[in-house]
């Protein structure tokens, strides 16, 4: 049965910036823009759709004393059944957005806490930028929620855009982790069943650049502007920021040129001013207002907006600009729409001369106010002026095309006019949010056809009922390799077996694992999770967890895998034994092999959705998207009530890593430490042990005081 209008629960996830209800700090810095007021704007309109229950936004909480303690505050409601869900991230300290990727596990850990939580599970989950979709695709995985997802700006695009001003592939991953954004952008594309872009360059330009690429599965879905606060203007003489202007403007009364952004390279305000200043004509007709951001003193800002800044500084005193431009140093975000009314009472015109612009609120909001615009060629401007018929598309690198386009709307009256009246009428019919949301719900319909749900625990009695912890280990990296070792850990386990669990995470299937643990006489675990995380069994009949098949089986075709890599040099499928059905192994030859990223990509474009294991430079295992260790310890987490943060993980190679990310408690033990798991070293959670084998796993669990707070249930 379809799911009812009226009970559609959504659940939105940005990451990243200073997100919160009022006064949004919109340029305080390159993450808190366009996003973060469209994620609120677009959960305070969805709440207002009677056909919608409630919105959840879920975003990292903030606990720093350089920003407002709003952004610490666990829950903040932006309507009766809207909210911002503000869940840990991070140590204390707002970090920028490239500095997240290595805590973003320990926010998915916390989210599906938080999940659990609820009173039912949300309908959809709806990601945000590469950092949301990161996380959307691991919630969504787990919980069998459909996911859908917005990029706002995309990693190849920025990676050739920068790649073209200049810096060198070193450089562009050093201070943007470019690659880790891509291939979290192509994994929410081979995840997501529907992506919301905002104009149709962004599906022809940009994600036309990626393995996933599935223009069918997207839909152009323009962010709308709040009409009850961008309006034309009814009378000037309360609007307080006119006297700001006064401070600059020499002749006040003269036709505005104004430009709002943050002040990003990108957004090429420096451009505009050699326009300006190079155009007598300009200058004869009109001022030149920049609100480029708040500062106090440039000195304390970020490298690039100081940079910036400073530009425009020196370009103003080159040019001898004093009195015809306005650059203030504050305004806050409620005076934005009277800035534009400021702009169309004085019949002035708005520019965004961005090099680039994904969409381009802010040509919205002056199009609200009745003002023209002139706008980069580059993206989002040009459905809006397509569809609004209010300005002109220039070359943003061309200063002549800049001035020529500003000079045209400015002298002619009767244009201008018929261009303010044209965005006026185009922003209501194609840009309010109750249009968005009406197309975005319409879109949303054939996804609520499965309420998303956990898998079902088995019907067997609980393994583990007493235990308040658990300790897993890998089989062959960290047990095997010492005998002597191996018995004091024996003991060490069977010492503490009354109130803390046991378990093997390995490739192993079952009778491979059992045979090495009697063998080496390991204590019987009470749950294996074998075969990288495909198969869970408990102890003692060694029941195997059915619901957890079933939820792994989703997309799940190991023929059609097998065929589009049977002819792949440096590929031999290993023995029967090492294969399974959700695993398929092969040896994995370097020096002969495509690069895993090359395999990764061809299976992409064949629209196979799975996780690729490489481990040790000479194996190469395939599972399904929503199977791997990691995963696997968290649903028996889930399912039997152990917290994360009472797991302690010992691994052995790059199969274990999303074991040992997130909240859990690991140890990498000392022959490990230079190999595939060494990249972990700057983990918090993450202890790298001095000794070897089982005797690192011991020392880890004297480093944690893993048992001494061990709980006992009086059940």
């Amino acid at each position: 049965m379809s799911k009812q209008h009226s009970s559609i629960y959504i659940v939105l996830i940005s990451i990243h910036g200073l997100i919160r209800g009022h006064d949004l700090e919109l340029g305080r810095d390159a993450d808190t823009g366009g996003q973060t007021k469209y994620v609120v704007d677009l959960a305070k309109a969805l709440a207002q759709n009677p056909n919608v229950e409630a919105v959840d936004l879920i975003t990292q909480k903030v606990v720093d004393s350089h920003v407002s303690d709003d952004y610490a505050k666990p829950v903040e409601y932006l309507a009766d059944n809207a909210r911002i869900v503000r869940i840990n991230t991070v140590p204390e300290g707002y970090l920028r957005k490239e500095d997240l990727w290595d805590y973003l596990d320990g926010f998915i850990d916390n989210a599906l806490v938080w999940l659990k939580t609820l009173p039912r599970l949300p309908d959809i989950l709806h990601s945000h930028y590469a950092d949301g979709g990161y996380v959307g695709v691991r919630l969504a995985n787990f919980t069998e929620i459909p996911l859908v997802h917005t990029g706002h700006s995309l990693g190849r695009d920025k990676c050739r855009r920068l790649l073209a001003s200049g810096l060198t592939q070193e450089q562009i991953q050093q201070r943007y982790h470019m690659a880790r954004r891509i291939e979290a952008e192509e994994e929410v594309l081979a995840n997501a069943r529907l992506v919301i872009t905002s104009t149709h360059n962004e599906i022809s330009d940009q994600y036309e650049l990626y393995d996933y690429y599935q223009p069918e599965s997207m839909r152009v879905i323009p962010p709308g502007v709040d009409l009850t606060l961008f309006f034309p203007p009814k009378q000037l003489n309360d609007i307080p920021f006119k006297k700001e202007l006064s401070r600059f403007l020499r002749k006040a009364k003269k036709p505005i040129i104004l430009a709002l952004s943050r002040p990003d390279e990108r957004k090429n305000i420096v451009t505009l001013i050699e326009a300006y200043g190079a155009s007598p004509k300009l200058q004869k007709i009109a001022n030149l207002v920049i609100i480029a951001g708040n500062r106090e003193d440039i000195r304390e800002l970020n490298s690039g907006a100081q940079s910036v800044l400073t530009e425009i500084l020196l370009l103003i005193d080159y040019y001898d600009l004093y009195g015809r431009v306005a650059i203030p140093k504050h305004h806050r975000a409620d005076e934005v729409p009277d800035i534009y009314r400021l702009v169309m009472a004085s019949r002035g015109v708005f520019i965004n001369p961005a090099l680039t612009e994904p969409f381009g609120l802010t040509l919205l909001e002056a199009a609200a106010t009745g003002v023209p615009i002139v706008a980069t060629e580059n993206g989002g401007p040009v459905d809006i002026i397509n569809n609004c018929q209010n300005g002109w598309l220039v070359d943003p690198l061309d200063p002549v095309a800049i001035t020529k386009a500003l000079l045209k709307l400015l002298r002619d009256q009767e244009l201008w006019m018929k261009c303010s009246k044209n965005g006026l009428q185009g922003v209501y019919q194609h840009y309010s949010w109750q249009a968005h949301t009406k197309q975005y719900l319409k879109q949303l319909q054939p996804l609520f056809e499965q309420h998303g749900h956990l898998p079902s625990p088995p019907k067997t009695k609980r393994p583990m009922r007493q235990h308040d912890r658990a300790l897993f280990s890998d089989l062959d990296q960290n047990l095997l390799g010492n005998p002597k070792c191996l018995a004091e850990f024996a003991k060490v386990i069977n010492q503490n077996r009354k109130c803390a669990g046991f378990g093997i995470a390995t490739g192993r299937n079952l009778s491979s694992a059992l045979a090495v643990l009697k063998k080496y006489r390991i204590p019987m675990p009470d749950v294996l999770i074998t075969s990288l995380g495909t198969e869970i069994y408990y102890t003692p009949q060694f029941t195997q967890d059915i619901a957890w098949s079933q939820h792994i089986d989703h997309s799940w075709n190991p023929t059609a895998i097998r065929r589009i890599l049977s002819d792949l040099p440096g590929l031999f499928p290993q023995e029967k034994s090492s294969q399974s059905r959700f695993k398929i192994s092969y040896h994995y030859d370097p020096e002969t092999a495509p690069s895993v990223e090359d395999i990764n990509t061809l299976l992409r474009k064949e629209e196979r959705t799975v996780n690729v294991i490489h481990a040790f430079g000479q194996f190469l295992d395939i599972v399904p998207a929503r199977a791997s260790k990691g995963l696997a310890l968290r649903y028996f987490s889930q399912r039997w009530d152990i917290p994360l943060e009472h797991i302690l993980v010992a691994g052995g190679s790059g199969a274990d890593e999303d074991m040992m990310r997130g909240n859990t408690l690991a140890v990498v033990v000392a022959n490990r430490h230079h190999e595939e798991l060494s990249k972990l070293v700057d983990q918090e959670r993450i202890y790298f042990a001095k000794k070897p084998y089982a005797l690192g796993i011991l020392e880890a669990i004297e480093h944690y005081q893993f048992y001494q707070n061990c709980m006992i249930s009086e059940e």
